[in-house]
């Protein structure tokens, strides 16, 4: 087996991969959701497998395509599209807090709460395991909205996929607009906590950590005189952390959400 031959073998246990064979009642949801978006798709087998967890592929036939390929390049495109967004209005900004702002527009509750507003959880197709662990519903929101981007970009191409993202993220950017570069929500919290009388001290706790090694979702809570005031869910322990401090400035009253 020469070089070029091994780097792009089948891995392991993988092989060929099948659309789903789509009902008439599941076309026409489909179709309905892309003509709210104001898109077409010549293809409803590529919006269905964006909205296709691996659960249900796994659960139901294993050659079933997924979304977690159109997951990886929809954040991709998401990140350039709010990248641009950045860099062509705020001309004055460093590298370095044009990363922070970038970060603060596509956390992943932003991502969760789009794809509600969407309606992607009435739509996404998850295995009975997956829909009993409540746990993983934020994350499979972001990875079905990333993964619709990813769609949009496959079958219409860059502007259309980045006009998509800078309307559905029209709020998170007029935010950054007026906020400019965001707050460290644990120094806050620690703050405010300092301000009380017994003068508490801010933990935090690690409530689960899931996911893939590469593309890990960690859960944390922000812990105040033994009670969690705030949880938060992130791609690192920093940030689920920022997150649980952010709910906990939220819940005290300190925060707008």
């Amino acid at each position: 087996m020469t070089i070029d031959e091994k780097i792009f073998e089948m891995p392991e246990g993988e092989g060929v991969t099948v659309e789903q064979e789509l009902s008439d009642e599941r076309r026409e949801l489909l179709q309905e959701f892309a003509d709210g978006l104001g898109l077409t798709f010549s293809r409803l087998e590529l919006l269905n497998q964006a909205l296709t967890h691996k659960s249900y592929a796994k659960e139901f036939e294993p050659r079933l395509k997924y979304n977690e390929r159109l997951e990886f390049l929809g954040d991709a495109v998401l990140g350039l599209a709010a990248g641009t967004y950045l860099f062509e209005h705020f001309p004055n900004f460093t590298e370095g807090e044009l990363t922070k702002m970038r970060s603060s527009v596509v956390r992943q509750s932003t991502l969760t709460r789009l794809a509600e507003e969407l309606g992607l959880d009435e739509l996404l197709q998850l295995g009975p395991t997956e829909i009993a662990s409540i746990r993983g519903r934020a994350s499979n929101l972001e990875d079905a909205m990333e993964s619709l981007i990813g769609a949009i970009y496959l079958e219409h191409g860059w502007e259309v996929a980045r006009d998509f993202v800078w309307q559905n993220f029209e709020h998170e950017f007029e935010h950054v607009k007026l906020t400019g570069i965001p707050k460290d929500y644990k120094s806050k919290l620690q703050e405010v906590a300092q301000r009380q009388p017994t003068h508490p001290k801010v933990t935090y706790t690690e409530l689960s950590a899931s996911g893939p090694s590469h593309m890990p979702t960690f859960e944390a809570a922000a812990v105040i005189d033994g009670k969690i005031l705030g949880r938060g869910v992130g791609n690192s322990k920093k940030a689920a952390e920022q997150e649980a401090a952010r709910a906990a400035l939220i819940k005290l009253g300190e925060l707008e959400k």
